[in-house]
């Protein structure tokens, strides 16, 4: 009898787009929405940031870069409703809210650019949802740049950029208003790991750095510029460990509770590898996004992102969105994968938790000076 009630659950499970996971194999979800494919031909798609609307979530968007041409705004229908090719080559991407550009809370994203190798800052205009370039200058890093993300420090309020390079450096800046409605930044902290890395993340909460080192493994760091940059490993690949080369994108899921979990892609297993957001993160389990009838699944994914907010009735649970690196239709240039946070959480047996304000990080007053 026991056995029929397993059938019976992996039927539903099924009809819901979710297939739970077996004996360590990945759970199998599928994608939603998938965006229009990015301008820019072969592997160019790369790395996406969502943003949450203030007062309707249903009109959030993503950002995605095309690495090839620039940055690319999406709704939650996969409509592209800007793109911005001007700027270069336009690796990595995230987001912050409330930075105080002249005295209001501004959302700003920040790319790295390979054309160049700097730092782009952009304000997001919550009434349009369209991308402004707002860097005060060339942002010049002397590293060939890559991975890109953003932390907002609970100590101080300011508001930095981690960059990485080819070579394993890491730089982190500061980001300031330099009074005339654009964003400067200066170079506060250099560091290393020793082969190339790419994906990043930032714990602003606890205060963290997470960097993938690509064959190798992700590492921890204290985010505070002041601190020493001593690493430590949160998990590597081969072997018995959950992760495949190359690892490349991470994002955090938070939690009301101070809870949450790190997930990375494992570009070399085609699927995505869930840790606990804890001081000793834990291997929580692995999913895949698989082919539906209407939308293909995933493969050699670069950049993911991940929110707890309630987006509107499409994405009532949160939201995961990651590249995929190759679509069905080989006449498709690449684009990304939208997939109802819910989904995933029920495979795996995660959390789901919409209380938590992503819009609530950062400070809201004051300003960020060099």
């Amino acid at each position: 009898m026991a056995r029929v009630w397993v059938v019976m659950i992996a039927v539903l499970l099924v009809g819901w787009g979710i297939v739970a996971a077996q004996d360590g194999e990945a759970a199998e979800v599928m994608a939603t929405v998938e965006t229009e494919p990015v301008p820019g031909s072969g592997d160019a798609a790369d790395d996406i940031a969502i943003w949450v609307h203030p007062s309707d979530p249903s009109q959030s968007v993503v950002i995605g870069t095309d690495k090839r041409g620039g940055l690319a705004v999406y709704d939650l229908d996969g409509r592209q409703l800007q793109y911005i090719f001007e700027e270069g080559r336009l690796n990595n991407v995230d987001l912050r809210y409330n930075f105080p550009l002249g005295g209001e809370p501004t959302t700003i994203v920040a790319a790295s650019n390979r054309r160049g190798d700097t730092i782009e800052i952009f304000r997001l205009d919550e009434a349009t949802r369209e991308l402004l370039h707002i860097t005060a200058r060339d942002i010049e890093t002397n590293i060939d740049v890559y991975g890109l993300c953003m932390y907002v420090s609970a100590a101080s309020g300011k508001y930095y950029v981690f960059v990485n390079g080819e070579d394993g450096e890491i730089q982190q800046w500061e980001l300031f208003d330099n009074g005339e409605g654009q964003v400067d930044a200066s170079l506060v902290r250099e560091f290393e790991v020793e082969s190339q890395p790419e994906g990043c993340v930032a714990d602003d909460e606890m205060g963290y750095l997470y960097v993938a080192e690509e064959d190798e493994a992700i590492w921890r760091f204290v985010a505070e510029p002041d601190r020493p940059a001593e690493s430590i490993e949160i998990a590597r690949v081969g072997g018995d460990n959950p992760l495949e080369d190359d690892i490349e994108g991470l994002a955090l899921y938070y939690t009301s509770d101070g809870g949450g979990y790190l997930i990375a892609s494992s570009q070399g297993s085609d699927d995505y590898v869930v840790f606990s957001r804890e001081e000793t993160p834990r291997y929580l389990g692995r999913f895949k996004i698989v082919a539906s009838e209407t939308i293909d699944g995933t493969s050699g994914t670069d950049g993911i992102d991940v929110t707890n907010a309630a987006l509107g009735d499409a994405f009532p649970e949160g939201l995961f969105v990651a590249q995929d690196g190759r679509n069905t239709n080989p006449d498709e240039n690449q684009n990304f994968k939208l997939v109802p946070w819910g989904d995933i959480a029920r495979a795996l047996d995660l959390t789901i938790d919409t209380t938590w304000d992503p819009r609530g990080v950062g400070a809201a007053e004051g300003s960020a000076s060099p």
